[in-house]
This record gives structure tokens, sequence and C-alpha cells, in this order.
């Protein structure tokens, strides 16, 4: 089973008893690594429900879970793959009454907290509110409540977002509903404070591997802690898989403190370091390896290939955007000659900003592309109307899920009868689906508007009762058919629309959404922790919905380009890449932090590892472009390379080139081939 692997790999998977790091480099095999490891526990004997496996994304884990099928069969369905939320929904779902929670709570997405927010600090402005969900996501995530939160806070500023933090929670709890923080920080509460179900979670989970670990904030890391025992058994067992050199997400609270800490956490920790890539030439690495090196090093390691030296990392100087892109293109073109497939090449940059320039030569070249990191399949409009009934159903106290289920579509429910529907709510100590059969109700409302209320109540009620009888995909579907046809939200959809076309585009969507749903219904659920296949009622499935952010793109084997961000970009790879707009101030991003140097240090080494991270998406050609100048608003203004490509340290014999002569001299090449064989 294990033939494939290399010495320091064959070392991590046999590691079964005590903590382990795993620090492993880019393309070196970290997947293969887990996984095989999770066949060699279940070998040893450890019940595969007793693993668990967490990863950062449902794509990750559903690629991770198809990888330990090929190893070990059906055993696979019953190991504990999903990522850190899906793990705390799972713990919230089970022992959450001991916080008071009911098992069919409800998960908010971004929208309905910026609205609770703006409520709460009585504010129209979606900006202010957008700042104060990120200050109190950061004061969540390092494991503050509200009142710790005002105690840390440095300015009138932060003391306002605290008080308006402690509102927010007040209305969590009367939602029974949680937010993407609370999925960590609440698993983490309720383990730290009550004992028997820690020690039930401890008991389950026989050994914990967590992929990316790199990218773990403070409050997954004391979660992790928690789950394993640290402090309580001699030799917890936890495998950590990362690489501090791909540390790239420092804005969202992940913190390479927790690599620091691991050692003196786990005395009896043994490190183990994966520096033999499978993926890019050695020019490649040589540019990667020579990039991270000015960064202060946790555990030192250097990449190194079998690959052999493949070709010169090239950088291309350009006058400004659209020369930029012109030059992209025409490399691409030159790839296509020799025989690459569009898919085979990608651009990368800093900035979502960035793209528009490619786009518009790609379109022009008529070369097929698609950007990566776009509009999510639950952040359409469409979608969000639906998951908002579906989150109603499995929970009626989710208010936000209740007002935009209740007007939409319309229903001849205006705001003024919700607003009065809401001050009874609030002076009842009610929810506003409980408040609609308040016997006082009638006293406050119209009745042609209080009937309304109540023949909304009672179709949620039916359609509640027929998602909880309707098991499997057949089911599920047919339930979903006519709830639809029952609201009219095709009509909804054409009368909201721009054009016809998109009414149709976006019901389409809505038609993959019933799918989609259909398929979990019917035991098809990659993002399921345990992979089970078992059919399951769509009200059970409804509990999930919020959770899960992407659907599987049906164009991933599409032959097209890819545009995409360098974040968005971790964990890919292509060919061949052109990494674009490495200037300064782009990449690195506004380096200088005002008066605090040790931010601006900071910030330096985060772009540096974002720099690598671009460089290590390639593997056979590379090449990097810089602008001489860059457009600020109307103007252009001179620009200058980034710091980043002076120190790849390239050879400044083979690293210039210019793609246009290259694809000339290709064509040339080619005819001059054509013309022998016609002779």
């Amino acid at each position: 089973m294990h033939d494939t692997l290399n010495p320091a790999q064959l070392e991590a998977v046999h590691h079964l008893h005590g903590p382990s790091l795993v620090l492993a480099g880019a393309g070196s095999g970290k997947t293969r690594v887990i996984t095989h490891k999770i066949a060699r526990l279940i070998q040893a004997g450890l019940a595969p429900e007793r693993i668990a496996a967490i990863t950062f994304t449902n794509k990750a884990a559903a690629e991770m879970r198809e990888r330990a099928r090929s190893l070990v069969g059906r055993a696979a369905h019953d190991v504990l793959l999903c990522t850190f939320h899906a793990l705390g929904v799972r713990i919230l779902r089970e022992d959450g009454a001991a916080l008071g929670l009911k098992p069919q709570f409800s998960i908010l997405d971004s929208d309905d907290v910026i609205g609770i927010l703006k409520d709460c600090g009585g504010t129209t402005d979606s900006t202010t509110a957008r700042h104060w969900a990120w200050r109190i996501s950061q004061w969540k995530g390092a494991g503050l409540d509200a009142p710790a939160a005002l105690a840390q806070a440095r300015d009138e500023a932060e003391q306002l977002i605290a008080r308006v933090m402690a509102r927010y929670h007040e209305r969590l709890a009367a939602y029974q509903a949680v937010d993407f923080d609370d999925l960590i920080l609440l698993p983490l509460k309720l383990l730290q404070q009550h004992p028997e179900v820690r020690q039930r979670w401890q008991q389950r989970l026989g050994h914990v591997l967590v992929d990316e670990y790199q990218d773990t904030s403070a409050t997954q890391y004391a979660l992790l802690k928690v789950l394993v025992g640290q402090g309580e058994r001699p030799n917890p067992p936890l495998t950590c898989v990362g690489d501090d050199d791909q540390s790239i997400y420092g804005w969202r609270g992940a913190t390479l403190d927790n690599l620091r800490r691991l050692p003196q956490d786990f005395p009896t920790l043994k490190i183990i370091k994966l520096e033999q890539n499978y993926r890019s030439t050695n020019a490649i690495l040589r540019a990667a390896n020579a990039v991270i090196g000015p960064n202060p090093k946790l555990f030192p390691k250097t990449l190194w290939s079998a690959l052999g030296e493949g070709e010169p990392v090239r950088v291309v100087a350009c006058d400004h955007e659209e020369h930029e892109a012109e030059r992209a293109v025409a490399h691409i073109q030159g790839q296509r000659v020799r025989g690459a497939a569009w898919r085979d090449c990608a651009i990368l940059y800093r900035a979502n900003h960035q793209s528009r320039a490619f786009e518009v030569a790609l379109r022009r070249a008529g070369i097929p592309y698609k950007v990566s990191g776009g509009t999510g399949f639950f952040e359409r409009a469409e979608i969000k109307d639906l998951c908002a009934w579906l989150r109603l159903l499995a929970n009626e106290d989710d208010d936000p899920a209740f007002l935009r289920a209740v007007t939409t579509p319309k229903r001849g429910i205006g705001h003024q009868t919700l607003a009065q529907l809401g001050q009874v709510a609030a002076a009842l100590k009610l929810s506003l689906f409980e408040t609609l059969f308040a016997p006082t109700l009638h006293a406050t409302l119209a009745p042609r508007a209080l009937g309304a209320l109540h023949e909304f109540g009672r179709y949620v009620n039916e359609l509640q009762d027929r998602a909880r009888h309707a098991v499997g995909h057949e089911a599920a579907r047919a339930v979903l058919q006519q709830w639809l046809a029952d609201i009219g939200y095709e009509q909804h959809l054409h009368d909201h629309a721009d054009s016809p076309q998109q009414a149709s585009t976006r019901w389409g969507h809505v038609l993959d959404f019933v799918d989609w749903m259909a398929q979990r219904c019917g035991g098809d659920d990659a993002a399921d922790p345990q992979g089970a296949r078992t059919p399951r009622p769509l009200l059970e499935v409804a509990q999930t919905v919020a959770l899960l952010s992407t659907l599987s793109e049906r164009e991933q084997d599409h032959d097209a380009v890819v545009l995409s961000t360098l974040h968005a970009a971790k964990g890919l790879e292509w060919p061949h890449v052109w990494l674009a707009g490495v200037n300064e101030g782009l990449l690195p991003f506004k380096p200088d932090v005002d008066g605090d140097p040790e931010a601006s240090s900071a910030r330096i080494e985060e772009e540096r590892r974002l720099m690598y991270v671009g460089i290590t998406r390639a593997q056979r050609t590379l090449v990097v472009s810089w602008l001489k100048a860059r457009k600020q608003g109307r103007e252009r203004t001179p620009a200058q390379a980034s710091r980043f490509i002076a120190e790849m340290q390239l050879d400044p014999a083979t690293a210039q080139e210019d793609p246009r002569a290259k694809l000339r001299a290709l064509r040339e090449e080619f005819a001059a081939r054509a013309a022998a064989r016609r002779a």
C-alpha cells in the first residue's frame, strides 16, 4: 500500500503513537501522506469512525475522501472527514443543549450578520456594519466574548463595537442562531465547561489529523488541544500537516504562533520534513527557495525535485496593464502551439481588479477562460432566497430567515405589518414565527394583514411536515419542485429580472440547487463529515445547507485558461503559470504600516509567502511580469518592479523574454517543418 512513498513520507505515515508535525513543503505530497496515514491507522486496528481528518474546504475534504476510498474502500465512509466548521456543527447539534442551543439551530450567512449588526448598532450604513463584523470576527477568532472585547478596546470606536457585539449576541441567542465564528468558539466553550461532553468526544476520537495547519486560528488550535486531550494525555493522538512558508491568511485570523507553540504544548512532538517536490522543475524551485529565504524560519527546509532543471524562470517588463495582457496572451498562444491545452495555463495576480485587462485581451484573441473566485453559487440572491426558506423550516426561531422568506416572493405582507409583528414579538419575547399565532396579535394587526400572516405560517408548517417525511432523492425532489410551484418562484424571477435571459439563467441556478439538495437527501453528500450514503430526510439536510459555500463546479472539465488571485490559487497547480503585476504596492501590497515597523515587517513576510505560493503553483514554466507604469484613476504613474523579483536571484542571461518574439519564432519553426514535410 505504501510502496509509492519516499522515506520521509513513510516516517510520517508510520508514526502512530503520539503527536507529530509534518512540515509539508509545496508539492511534497501532503494529501498522499494524510490519506495513507488514515489507511495505516485502520490497518493498525483503529476503527475508521474514531479517525478525524480536518481540512479547510469542502472541496479538499471531498478529494481526500476519494483518495482514502481508493486505499481502504468502504471504510473511508466512516472516517470523520470534514472542515473545522462542519465539525463544530456536529458537536453543537449533538451536545449544544448544554449551552441552550436546540439541535435545529440556524447558521447565519454574512448578509444576515450585517443586517442584525445594523439593527443592533442603529446604523443604515453597510460599510460601517461590515467593519463591525470584521472586528467582532477578529475578537471571536482570538477567543474573546463581548465583555473581554470591551475590556481590551483601544478607543471609543472599539468600545462602541464591543457594546454592539453584546447586543448582537443577545439577538443570536433569541434567534437560536450562530454565525461562522461561533462554530469554533461555542464547541470550544462547550468542551471546556462540560467535562462529561469533553471526555465523550476525546474517547470518540482515537486520532485527529489536521490539513493546512499553518492556517489555523487561535480558537481552532484551542479546540484541537481540547479534542485530543493536551495536558490530559501523555501522548495525544494528533497529526498536524502544514508549511510555515505558505501561511497567507493572517488577515482572517490565521497565526503562525500555533506552529511556534506546538513543540511547547506537546513536548513529545515528532517533527518530520517533506522536502522532495513532485510538482515543479528545479529552476522554479530554486526561485521559490530564494524568495522565501529572507523570511525568519521556524523550521528551515529546502525544496528539491527529481524532475530535472526545466526551462528558466522568465521576467517580462511591460509598459502598462494592456501591454502586460497582450504579452501574457502571446505567451499562452505560444504554449498552445507547442501542444498545451488552454486549461494548462493560468494567470495569477494579487487583487481581483487586475483580471480586467486580461479578460479583454483573452476575449479579443478568442481564447476561452474562467475567473476563479468569482461569485460563489451560494452567494447568488436566488439561492439565498431558497436557503432562507429551508433555514426557517429547520428552525422556526430564525428571525432573519423568516423576514427573507415572508417577503420572497411578495405575498401582500408589507414592512409596516412586519414592524408591528416585531413589536409584539419583542414584548412577548417570542420569535417572529411563534408570534404569528399569539392570541393578542389580532389587537395590533388589521384582519387582512393577520390573515396573510396566518396563511404564510400554515404553509410553512405544512411544508415543514412534508420535508420531514421526504426521505431520499425522488421524494425530496418532488417536495422541492412542488414548493417552488406553490410560491410561484419562477414567475418571481421573471418579474424582477432585467431581461428574460437573466431570469432563465437564475431559474437554471434554482434547478441546479434542487438537483443538489435531492442528491444529498439520496445520500450523495461529499460535505457530510462521514460521507454517508444512507437516504436522509429533506428537513435534516436543510439544517446543514447554510454551512455549505460552494456547489460542485460543473465546468471543471472545460478547456479554459484560468484567471485567479494568488489566495484563491493556493492548493492548485498548472503546467504553465504567468504571475502578473509583481510590482511594489501590488505584490507586496502596500507594505508599509504607518508608525509600526513590526507590523510592516510582518506584512512583508506574509506577502513574501504569497509570492512563494504563486511561484510554486507552476509545474513546467513560470513567467513573472511587472509594470513600468500603473493606472491610478485616469492617470498612469511610474511604477517599480517588486523587491521579490530581485530576491528570486535569477540569471540575467536567461531571465528576460519577449513572448511575442518567441511566438513568432515558434510559428516560423512550425511553418518550416510543414514546408519540409510538403517537399
